[in-house]
């Protein structure tokens, strides 16, 4: 059948073999060269008005994958990739099957086997932000809830930072979001890049504090800091407070893609641990994903700090709280009891829980022994002093 644009060039090829138009004319009408003119003419003379079908209709293309590939891919997909997207499932063809496919050629047979639905991303007005320029200046820094190891395991987090200038990532798994999770965390990024000059975090009570200032804080306009945001303000670290999710979207589109290629990298390998997860993001896949998704900064310098030389960081990045001395030497932290073992001065002792799950009571900047107790020690009641006269000589009046 004659397609339409073949119609017109029929139409104006009958005009030059009626001599209505010169062949220059119909070139330029057609916007062909005056050789494909003259193929068209002589293939019509000789094939009558089918001759201006293109050759190639109908064939299959010799650049097109035979069905036995398709059958495979399809067949590859439901075994073991099932529910991935067409760009992580070209990279798996080719790193462990050698098939190599574009993702759009990977999106086209998923769809047309009802594997794949062809979606739009909704579009919502953001006003744009650009990056920072250096690396170092902004870490965007949050923790995502997920099903992680799928039907494997439980709910777990993945503590993840993002340089704003390169989007290099560092993340890690732990059991829960809170202060300890996220000074370990910290404590090992700086440790692998260096101390960046600022973070960017969202209002959770781990980052922001929900107490209500002391009148001394009143008085010197300072707001109530969390123990980790004690932590990185000794540290020289600026801490900037996001009011909304969007306004840390570059955290938030990492946990969406960690969220679709990190749980089935683990589900291709078994990984159902905290444990072995770690292990194996430290291994390979943190490089990987860096080399893959990483930018080059508009500016090339480097501004994560060194951890200046003689600092404690262990003192630094630990849970502080101040502990009331009883009478009897003991102290109450966590509900739990504990015996000071040696006598002190003052009434009030500062506890620090540390990373490594260690404990210390500091008492004058010192640290003194203590012991874990199941309860205050009785205190037995003195005996009761009984009064006797005494012995008197009697004088008569």
């Amino acid at each position: 059948m004659i397609r339409q644009k073949e119609l017109k060039r029929l139409y104006v090829i009958h005009r030059v073999l009626n001599g209505e138009i010169t062949q220059v004319k119909a070139s330029e009408m057609l916007s062909l060269s005056g050789r494909q003119i003259r193929r068209i003419i002589e293939r019509i003379r000789q094939e009558g008005d089918n001759g201006i079908i293109h050759k190639s209709r109908g064939r299959i293309s010799n650049r097109a994958k035979s069905q036995k590939l398709k059958g495979k891919l399809i067949e590859l997909y439901r075994q073991k990739y099932m529910g991935f997207g067409p760009a992580l499932t070209a990279e798996k063809l080719s790193e462990e099957n050698g098939i190599e496919l574009s993702k759009e050629r990977v999106r086209t047979y998923l769809i047309e086997a009802g594997l794949w639905e062809q979606g739009r991303k909704s579009r919502t007005h953001r006003q744009w932000r650009p990056r920072k320029e250096p690396c170092g200046e902004m870490v965007q820094m949050d923790g995502s809830h997920h099903k992680w190891f799928e039907d494997m395991g439980g709910e777990s987090v993945l503590m993840a930072y993002i340089d704003d200038a390169t989007s290099r990532a560092y993340f890690r798994f732990y059991e829960y979001e809170g202060t300890i999770p996220a000074m370990d965390s910290f404590l090992r990024y700086i440790r692998k890049y260096g101390i960046p000059m600022s973070i960017y975090l969202d209002r959770h009570t781990t980052y922001k504090s929900t107490a209500a200032p002391t009148i001394e804080e009143e008085i010197n306009g300072q707001q109530p800091l969390s123990e980790f945001g004690r932590a990185l303000k000794e540290l020289g670290v600026e801490i900037i407070h996001a009011y909304s999710p969007q306004a840390k979207g570059r955290i938030e589109r990492l946990f969406k893609t960690l969220q679709d290629r990190l749980v089935k990298e683990l589900r291709i390998r078994k990984i159902n641990t905290i444990e072995q997860a770690n292990k194996f993001l430290d291994s390979h896949y943190l490089k990987e994903f860096n080399l893959k998704f990483s930018v080059d900064a508009t500016n090339k310098g480097n501004l994560h700090g060194p951890i200046p030389k003689g600092i404690d960081l262990k003192k630094i990045l630990c849970i502080r709280a101040g502990r009331t001395v009883r009478n009897d030497f003991t102290i109450s932290h966590d509900r739990d009891l504990y015996q000071i073992e040696v006598a002190i001065t003052k009434k009030k002792v500062i506890v620090e829980e540390h990373i490594d799950g260690t404990m210390k009571v500091i008492h004058n900047g010192k640290n003194v022994k203590f012991r874990s107790i199941q309860q205050r020690p009785e205190i037995k009641p003195k005996e009761p002093k009984i009064k006797r006269r005494r012995a008197t000589t009697y004088v008569p009046p």
